[in-house]
């Protein structure tokens, strides 16, 4: 859809992003002090963090590192010549009353992130930049009643600064987006994308304007740290833009806050545009010079990325787009997943594909597995079945070893348990019966005993079949072949 109809007209709605993400590594970006979340308040703080006099800032090596990366992942220009730039403004966490950044020359320009969308095409959002910038401290104003608490912990954090260019028309596309840049991250490493503990958080900029007219004027959300809460913010900002316009009134340039509990913005202070922040070069760092052999060994390193990775799993390995799509939207449920391939594998061509197999891997894995992961509020990496044992569990499905309706039970006994599937199997003779006359003769028993239910399905009354297929799997505790079940059943009631 790319314009929004309203009752008074059609408006195309335009959005850009500038998404902060925390860098993954151990010390800060300009000093040793460790990055670790959910310590005491305080606690990871050193002279360089606090500002304290005659203290200069040193460039973690590993950070730029995790910043060339993350641009390579994201299809980005990586610039051989960068500098950083001081941005002045005055916050009661940010101890130097200016913040470390870039501006005119950033580490990476360009890239692109590809989405799908809604019509079940791809849509490509550009990046405008990749800048490398140090994170601020945290103000606290729900301790006390009176005064405001400053945390440190966070100030001096690597942090990259993902800007796109206006390319989404609607909170969907944006949605999309986010969903995608976290995933690539994950799978990069180089941010865990943790968007409750503020490690990736986006300021949000919506205009709405007549098609055809120029762009109307920006109005930024501010620091929204869930999707979710995105999606809302610009679903309440376009709507209120509108009615402002559709009144005769004119759009503010200023930056929003929003808040989840009333679903709504409001006004935090008038925006600033690049002049307000006077940023001028940063005189305690020497321009950033980056060898192209550096960028070189970083590009070997880049893992298989998500999209890259939906196509291989349907193309190789027969998937349904939803099943790859759900898989791969995580790292660690894709590899759970290629574990469980690769340790069931054919054990004489190791790199033959059974696609039956994997495609009822990935049945067991996105229903029977989530849903016991969602039932005890578990992640998968919590998982108290192993990538290993579900792989030999869908290996006895298809193998008619066990049938599908026996394998819940035996999923449930090794969540509980912890033991193989064929040992569960073997200890409570859970073993399908495949023999053609231990099944005909429970068949034959069964209508035995429902003459008339014979005949009635002999005048028609087909239904009756199910009641034969039950009464037949009672007696063998349902461990009869259903297929074979089926097949030798048609062939009694039609005797």
């Amino acid at each position: 859809m790319k314009y929004l109809q309203t009752a008074t007209g059609e408006w195309e709605v335009v959005i850009g992003l500038e998404v902060h993400a925390q860098v993954i590594s151990n010390a800060k970006l300009f000093s040793d002090a460790s990055t670790k979340f959910g310590v005491a308040p305080n606690e990871n703080v050193s002279f360089v963090d606090a500002a304290l006099p005659g203290v200069l800032p040193t460039i973690n090596s590993f950070c730029i590192d995790q910043t060339i990366k993350t641009g390579i992942g994201l299809n980005g220009t990586i610039n051989l010549v960068s500098h950083f730039d001081r941005k002045n403004y005055f916050y009661a966490d940010l101890p130097q009353g200016y913040q470390i950044s870039q501006y005119d020359n950033p580490i990476i320009s360009n890239g692109y992130v590809e989405i799908e969308t809604e019509d079940g095409g791809y849509k490509k959002i550009n990046l405008e930049r990749i800048h490398l910038e140090q994170d601020a401290g945290k103000s606290i104003h729900d301790q006390h009643p009176t005064q405001s608490y400053i945390d440190l912990n966070r100030c001096g954090i690597g942090l990259m600064e993902i800007v796109t260019k206006p390319d989404m028309r609607n909170a969907a596309e944006v949605s999309a987006f986010l969903h995608q840049l976290r995933s690539i991250l994950r799978y990069l490493k180089t941010c865990d994308g943790n968007m409750d503990e503020g490690s990736m958080r986006a300021d949000v900029n919506v205009s709405v304007h007549r098609p055809e007219t120029p762009y109307g004027t920006r109005v930024e959300i501010k620091n929204v740290n869930s999707i979710k809460f995105i999606v809302s913010a610009i679903d309440f900002e376009v709507n209120r833009q509108i009615e402002i316009l559709d009144s005769g009134g004119v759009i503010d340039q200023e930056t929003r806050l929003f808040d989840a509990a009333s679903g709504k913005t409001f006004v935090m202070r008038s925006k600033e545009d690049a002049q307000d922040y006077r940023y001028f070069p940063e005189p305690d760092l020497p321009p950033l010079r980056l060898q192209q052999s550096r960028i070189d060994a970083i590009r070997a390193t880049i893992p298989e990325l998500p999209r890259a990775k939906v196509q291989r799993f349907q193309r190789e390995l027969g998937l349904s787009f939803y099943d790859a799509t759900t898989i791969v939207a995580e790292v660690e449920i894709a590899d759970f997943y290629e574990k469980a391939l690769v340790a069931n594998s054919n054990d004489i061509n190791p790199d033959a594909v059974d696609e039956d197999f994997a495609k009822l891997l990935a049945n067991w894995l996105v229903v029977e597995l989530f849903s016991l992961l969602n039932r005890n509020g578990n992640s998968i990496s919590e998982s108290k079945v192993s990538a290993e044992n579900l792989g030999e569990l869908v290996m006895l499905i298809k193998t008619d070893v066990i049938s599908g309706k026996i394998a819940k039970d035996v999923l449930t006994i090794i969540w509980e348990t912890g033991k193989n599937p064929a040992t569960i199997v073997e200890e409570q003779g859970l073993r399908q019966i495949t023999s053609v006359e231990a099944i005909e003769s429970a068949l034959r028993e069964a209508l035995s005993e429902h003459i008339d239910k014979v005949a009635e399905y002999k005048n028609g009354k087909d239904k009756l079949f199910g009641f034969f297929v039950g009464q037949a799997m009672k007696k063998t505790e349902g461990k009869a072949n259903p297929q074979m079940l089926n097949d030798i059943l048609k062939k009694l009631l039609s005797e």
